[in-house]
């Protein structure tokens, strides 16, 4: 008997403190950075986004989102046998954050570790998990993106700091009989780590470089925008389906004409694209997994339907994965 591994639950959190663009604006004015909610919303379809207060850590988010999905999923923490965090924001330089999520859920035993992939981190996860499960190394699997992208912004960079936010998205992954993913699709090219970097790092208890984002916005949008539609149709023909079998395409949240363009050049209707940008900003490896919670708990995506997942992002990193839910 051939082995699949199905999403069979999803669950999310986003911080409490909610800013808007009004209250960007606000908040950078003292710093002398000028921008506007007008200026953001055109550029990107961003409105609002999250920050976590301080003392709250990526493995905090991820284990609310976690909790969230085994209870959609009906799954009890004894029954998890693997846990995949894809996260670029870790709770600390080691141990994972995905065995610190695992410490913080009540579960011992499992594989648990981290996966960075950035903002395609939860694709890569996802494949991962896929294959484990259809080898047979894991039955229950809680794949994770969580990220607390606040702490690395610039706030003197007005062409970054109003695109990201904070936030956690999860999925429980089971072994099954019926197919549920049917194919994924992953790369990387290190020639562009520069378009999108936070260039620093530790050394004798140091930062060295710059720990800050930083983004050439015109270059990340050329590639993304191409590597997005020729993953799109690469997982497609792995699948042996076509873009009319889509219900819904739930891209990586990063800027509206990103997605827009990447539906219209796969000839998909605006009303199938899932779109939580504008509520919730960037959140880099958990926007994917936020989107469907989103789109699920809302009752848009519903059992049956196929879903079109697709994320880019630093390395440079791109990737989708088809599946029916």
């Amino acid at each position: 008997m051939t082995r699949y591994a199905r999403i069979t639950g999803t669950g999310s959190s986003l911080p409490p403190q909610r800013l808007t663009n009004a209250d960007m604006v606000t908040m950078l004015a003292p710093r002398g950075v000028e921008t506007s909610d007008d200026w953001i919303v055109e550029r990107t379809g961003i409105r609002a986004r999250h920050f976590v207060a301080d003392g709250v850590y990526a493995s905090d988010l991820a284990a609310e989102a976690c909790l969230q999905a085994m209870d959609a999923a009906g799954v009890a923490k004894g029954e998890i046998d693997l846990i995949i965090v894809a996260t670029s924001t870790p709770d600390m330089v080691f141990p994972s954050t995905a065995s610190i999520l695992q410490h913080k859920l009540g579960i011992a035993g499992c594989p648990a570790f981290d996966v960075q992939a950035v903002c395609s981190g939860f694709i890569y996860a996802l494949t991962v998990a896929d294959a484990l499960i259809r080898s047979g190394s894991a039955r229950k699997a809680l794949v994770v993106g969580t990220e607390i992208f606040s702490r690395l912004l610039d706030f003197n960079d007005r062409t970054t700091c109003v695109l990201f936010g904070d936030g956690a998205g999860a999925v429980v992954l089971e072994a099954s009989d019926v197919p549920g993913i049917l194919a994924t699709d992953i790369h990387a090219d290190g020639k562009h780590t520069g378009i999108l970097c936070v260039p620093g790092h530790v050394s004798g208890g140091r930062i060295l470089g710059d720990p800050l984002l930083k983004m050439d916005g015109q270059a990340v949008f050329k590639l993304a925008v191409g590597v997005l539609e020729e993953t799109a149709r690469t997982v497609l023909a792995k699948a042996g389906r076509s873009t009319e079998d889509i219900d819904w395409l739930i891209p990586h949240q990063a800027n509206i004409r990103i997605m827009h363009s990447t539906a219209r050049k796969l000839k998909l209707p605006l009303d199938k694209l899932v779109v939580t940008v504008d509520q919730h900003g960037n959140t880099s490896a958990a926007s994917i997994p936020l989107a469907l919670d989103h789109a699920v708990r809302g009752g848009m995506v519903k059992p049956g339907d196929t879903l079109m997942l697709e994320g880019v992002g630093g390395g440079f990193t791109w990737g989708s994965a088809l599946l029916d839910f």
